[in-house]
């Protein structure tokens, strides 16, 4: 009976979904199949960074129908479409008030000066930029305009870096509760605010030495397109807040005004007859891949979130959210490596780690695909690390934004003990277990018992003595050189390279670069994506049909 319900239910929430889901379906394919605006003969486009940004386009793409959001990627190869249409003059840039991710900014702010340096005018505008996240790397993108605004009034405040982490470790110690966790090694810190009640030297280290590297790239980025001087556009904006007018009058932008008067300048720029176009219509015009060199392809692999074992798709066929399966990114890489189009490769990783067998079952992908003769070449967004660099250990390039965070060659794992804290309130936990007394090591009643922590901490031992040995084959390092520059650290891109951990430091379009100087291909080449199906096939797999 319980099996009949069950059932039951298992195709009521079919039904429901192919009720609700196909309609829905077929009216955003409808939507995405009208036709995009003309393009007018002279083009402003307006490019909102308010709007919320992920590293790439979700890889469901069912999550796409009516998504109102961007992505990094898709920003950066629209601007490189327009850079070669004639019909495009120009750019209205809007910035968030907030914080954009380092590496983000890092990516954006090259394709603005890419974008420029195809003769095409940017004017950024801001309604205020305000102390949250890493408000410098914002700040960075606005300096990379040909004319940088501010809304009358509007207050810049880009003084300075600060991270806040709360730490739980009074607490549990009032309650009873204990964190039981190994660390490899005191670097590793993403467990802290469990095991202490202030940031370890360790800890406190890694972090500044991490935000001083983002902050004065950022400034240092800032100052060089802005044709200051590095030294004085840091001590100005350090005397902030500013409102508008105090800084334009110490030349931190360029012109106060509102909105409308910026993009009535933009349209100036662009010339007589000028019109705005939004960037998501110009997006959505048909993309046409220059092919300069036969039917040869660099296949793109794009990876985003945290790293589990598994297939994408399975769950809920509408969420937008970023995991990096390894089961489909390993079949993604294979299918390219089996291509006779695809020349090489170019992996592009935005992930702060996650499981060490998912990670090891896509580095075996890149494995193949090298044996295949298909470079591979990963291109890192804000973040490339733990899992994020065990995937990428053995490429054969690694290019990292200056901002990158990467590196955290390390390893944690553990668990809460809750026992005693809940017999404080009459509630008790019994374990009963069948063989060896390892098999209950994990229940939330107890802490471990010294043969169950001897067990774990050689289990942790283990995994962590496999990422050296990944990262040292795969960046011809000595095992001791890998050990005294992991030990969990995470650095910046700009960090890593000096240390040998990345190859360049640039983006995507780095990274295609590199990728084409590996396979000896000249001129313009396709780039192919390796991504899911239709929505239509993406509903199917949800609703378990298959095609036969």
């Amino acid at each position: 009976m319980k099996q009949f319900f069950i059932t039951m239910a298992g195709v009521f929430a079919g039904l429901m979904i192919f009720v609700i889901g196909v309609p829905f379906v077929l009216v955003g394919m409808a939507a995405g199949a009208a036709k995009a605006p003309a393009v007018p003969d002279r083009a402003v486009l307006e490019l909102d960074l308010r709007e919320p940004l992920t590293d790439q386009d979700p890889a469901n793409p069912l999550a796409s129908l009516g998504r109102r959001s961007l992505s990094v990627m898709s920003v950066i190869e629209t601007l490189r479409r327009a850079e070669g249409d004639d019909r495009v003059k120009g750019m209205l840039v809007r910035l968030p008030e907030s914080g954009v991710e380092p590496g983000a900014a890092d990516e954006l702010r090259l394709a603005v000066k890419s974008f420029r340096a195809a003769g095409k005018k940017v004017i950024v505008h801001s309604q205020g930029l305000y102390p949250s996240g890493m408000i410098a790397s914002t700040y960075m993108i606005g300096a990379s305009g040909d004319e940088f605004w501010m809304q009358p009034g509007a207050s810049l405040q880009v003084t300075g870096v600060a991270a806040e982490d709360i730490f739980f470790k009074r607490l549990f110690d009032k309650y009873g509760i204990k964190a039981d966790f190994e660390q490899r090694a005191e670097y590793k810190n993403a467990v802290n605010p469990y095991l202490y009640s202030d940031y370890t030297p360790a800890h406190r280290e890694a972090s500044l030495s991490w935000m001083t590297s983002v902050y004065t790239h950022a400034l240092g980025a800032a100052a060089v397109d802005r044709k200051k001087d590095p030294v004085e556009l840091r001590k100005a904006l350090e005397a902030g807040p500013h409102i508008a007018d105090d800084a334009k009058g110490l030349g931190l932008i360029d012109k106060v005004g509102q909105v409308q008067e910026a993009e009535d300048a933009a349209l100036a720029l662009a010339g007589k007859r000028a019109e705005t176009m939004d960037f998501g219509d110009y997006a959505r015009q048909k993309k046409s891949d220059r092919d300069a060199d036969g039917d040869a392809a660099i296949a793109v692999v794009e990876a985003e979130g945290p790293i589990i074992t598994g297939k994408d798709g399975a769950s809920n066929p509408f969420s937008g959210s970023s995991t990096i399966y390894s089961d489909t990114i390993s079949e993604q890489i294979y299918k390219a490596a089996k291509d006779k189009d695809v020349r090489a490769i170019v992996f592009r990783v935005n992930s702060p780690g996650g499981s060490d067998t998912a990670s090891e079952q896509i580095l075996a992908a890149v494995r193949a695909a090298k044996a295949a003769k298909k470079p591979v070449v990963v291109s890192m967004g804000t973040y490339g690390a733990s899992g994020g660099y065990w995937i990428s250990s053995e490429a054969s390039a690694i290019v990292a934004e200056p901002t990158t965070l990467t590196g955290s060659i390390g390893v944690f794992g553990g668990k809460f003990a809750f026992g005693p804290a809940l017999e404080r309130y009459g509630v008790d936990i019994r374990q009963i277990d069948v063989g060896s007394p390892y098999a209950g090591a994990f229940g939330m009643g107890h802490e471990f018992t010294p043969q169950d922590r001897a067990a774990f901490s050689g289990w942790m031992d283990r995994i962590y003595a496999n990422f050296i040995t990944r990262v040292s084959e795969g960046r011809k390092l000595p095992v001791e050189r890998v050990r005294e520059i992991a030990r969990g650290r995470v650095w910046t891109g700009a960090q890593a390279k000096d240390l040998g951990l990345v190859d360049e430091v640039g983006g995507f379009y780095q990274a295609v670069a590199k990728a084409k100087a590996l396979a000896n291909l000249k001129g313009d080449v396709k780039l192919k994506r390796m991504r899911e199906g239709s929505p239509i096939e993406a509903l199917q797999r949800a609703l378990g049909v298959t095609g036969t």
